[in-house]
C-alpha cells in the first residue's frame, strides 16, 4: 500500500506553482547594494536629461569706425524760404467769346509776345464791319453838311436866305463831325476787340496748365492760366525783428544808395532735398513793415535761374554765413546717441575695445556734427553698429562695459563716396 499520497502531490504542486520564489530570495546585504545600485542608475539617468549645454559665447559685434576730423568750419544762419517768381502774370481774356485754340503747350517755356490761346473771332469781325459801316454813313452826313455850308454862305451874304438857314446848316455840320468821331472811335474799339481774340504772354517765362479748355466760355473775370519768370528767382524769408535791427543799417543803406558793401554777398540755398543750389544769390528785398503777429520782417534773395531748376512754391532754407570756428571737431551726425536731450559717442580706446563716453555738441555742418566737448582729434568713434555694440554690453558683466566691449572695427564709408561720389 501507498503511505501519504496526497501530501506529495501537494508538495509537488506548491513546487510548480511558485518556481523561483526559493531562489529570488536574497539576504538583507545583497538587497541593500541593489538598491544603492538603482538609485546610482537613476540619478546619472535624470543628471543625464537635464544637464544643459553651455551656450558659445557671442562674437564681437562688427562696427565701422572714422577717426575726428579737426579743421575750420564756417558758422552759418539759416532761415526757411520760399520761391517765387520776380513776374507771376496770370492770364486773363479782354474780351467775352468761346476759346477757340490752346496754342502753347502745359509746363513749357513762352516767350513775350508769343500766341497762348484764340478766341473765336466771328462776332468780333462782325462788330468791326457794323462799325466801318456806321463810320462810312458819318462820313457821308458830314460831306453832305459841309457842302450845305459852303453853298449857303455866299446866299447869305447876298441876303438871298435869312441867317437862320446858315445857322442850321453849320449846327448840322458839327453834329455830323461829332458822329464821324464817334464812328471812328467805335471802329477802333472793335478792333481792339478783335485783336484781344487772340491772347499773349505778357513776360518770358513758364507757363501752367491752362485752367480754361477749348469750348469754354470765357470772359475778363476769367483766369486761363499763370505766365511765371524764372530767372531770376526769389527766395522771400523771414527774420526776426532783432536779427533786423543787429543790421539795420546796412539794410537802409542798401534801400537809400544801392550800395550792397558789407553786405553778404555769398548768400546760398538749400533746396528741399539738402542740396545747395550751385549758384549764389543776394539780397534785393526788405518789406516796408514788421509783422505785428508774428515780430518778422520779410527779405528776398535773388538767385539766376537760367535753368530753371527753381520753380515757384518750392521751399528750401536760405543760409548765410556769419563766421568761422576755428579748430572745430567734427564726425558724422549718426555716431551722436541722444537720450533725453543728452549726448554719447562710442570711442574705441587704445586697446581697440569699445566705450560709451558723454560729449557735448554744437551746430550741424552738411552731414557732421560739431563735437564741442569730449573728444580729441584722430579719436575713432563709432558710426554704425552702435545697437550691436549696446546689445553686447547689456549682456556683458559690468566689468567688461567699463574696460570696453571688444569689437571688429572696419573703417567707415560715406553714402556718398561708397556710390562713387553720385
Amino acid at each position: 500500500m501507498r503511505s501519504d499520497p496526497e501530501p506529495q502531490g501537494s508538495e509537488m504542486r506548491m513546487k510548480n506553482a511558485y518556481p523561483c520564489k526559493r531562489s529570488a530570495v536574497l539576504s538583507a546585504p545583497g538587497q541593500r547594494i541593489v538598491t544603492v545600485l538603482a538609485l546610482c542608475l537613476a540619478a546619472a539617468l535624470l543628471t543625464a536629461c537635464f544637464k544643459k549645454e553651455e551656450a558659445p559665447k557671442p562674437a564681437p559685434p562688427e562696427v565701422t569706425v572714422t577717426e575726428v576730423v579737426q579743421q575750420n568750419v564756417p558758422n552759418y544762419v539759416e532761415w526757411v524760404s520760399q520761391l517765387n517768381g520776380p513776374v507771376n502774370a496770370d492770364i486773363t481774356p479782354k474780351v467775352q467769346g468761346y476759346l477757340l485754340t490752346q496754342n502753347y503747350q502745359n509746363g513749357f517755356f513762352v516767350k513775350k509776345d508769343q500766341l497762348l490761346f484764340t478766341i473765336d473771332p466771328r462776332p468780333f469781325v462782325a462788330t468791326l464791319d457794323q462799325d466801318k459801316a456806321q463810320v462810312a454813313v458819318a462820313v457821308a452826313n458830314l460831306g453832305e453838311a459841309e457842302k450845305n455850308v459852303a453853298r449857303d454862305t455866299p446866299l447869305v451874304a447876298q441876303n438871298a436866305i435869312p441867317q437862320k438857314q446858315l445857322d442850321t446848316d453849320l449846327s448840322t455840320l458839327a453834329a455830323n463831325q461829332a458822329q464821324v468821331d464817334a464812328a471812328k472811335a467805335q471802329l477802333v474799339q472793335a478792333e481792339l476787340n478783335l485783336g484781344w481774340t487772340k491772347v499773349y504772354s505778357p513776360i518770358d517765362g513758364i507757363a501752367g496748365i491752362s485752367i480754361s479748355q477749348v469750348g469754354d466760355l470765357v470772359g475778363t473775370t476769367t483766369k486761363m492760366t499763370t505766365v511765371s519768370q524764372f530767372n531770376p528767382i526769389w527766395a522771400y524769408f523771414s527774420i526776426n525783428e532783432s536779427a533786423y535791427l543787429a543790421n539795420a543799417g546796412q539794410i537802409n543803406q542798401v534801400i537809400r544808395t544801392g550800395n550792397r558793401q558789407g553786405v553778404p554777398r555769398s548768400i546760398e540755398y538749400l533746396q528741399a532735398n539738402g542740396e545747395a543750389y550751385p549758384e549764389k544769390g543776394k539780397i534785393i528785398f526788405v518789406n516796408r513793415q514788421i509783422g505785428s503777429q508774428t515780430g518778422t520782417i520779410q527779405m528776398a534773395a535773388e538767385f539766376p535761374n537760367k535753368d530753371s531748376i527753381l520753380r515757384p512754391g518750392g521751399f528750401g532754407r536760405v543760409r548765410i554765413e556769419t563766421g568761422v570756428t576755428q579748430n572745430a571737431l567734427l564726425i558724422p551726425q549718426p555716431a551722436v546717441i541722444e537720450v533725453q536731450s543728452q549726448y554719447q559717442v562710442i570711442v574705441l580706446n587704445s586697446e581697440n575695445k569699445a566705450v560709451i563716453r558723454p560729449v557735448k555738441v554744437g551746430d550741424r555742418v552738411g552731414t557732421n556734427w560739431i563735437i564741442t566737448e569730449g573728444l580729441k582729434p584722430g579719436e575713432k568713434v563709432v558710426v554704425e553698429g552702435i545697437q550691436r555694440v549696446q546689445m553686447f554690453a547689456a549682456a556683458a558683466p559690468p566689468e567688461m562695459v567699463k574696460a570696453g566691449i571688444p569689437v571688429v572695427a572696419k573703417p567707415y564709408m560715406p553714402a556718398a563716396a561708397a556710390h562713387g561720389g553720385n
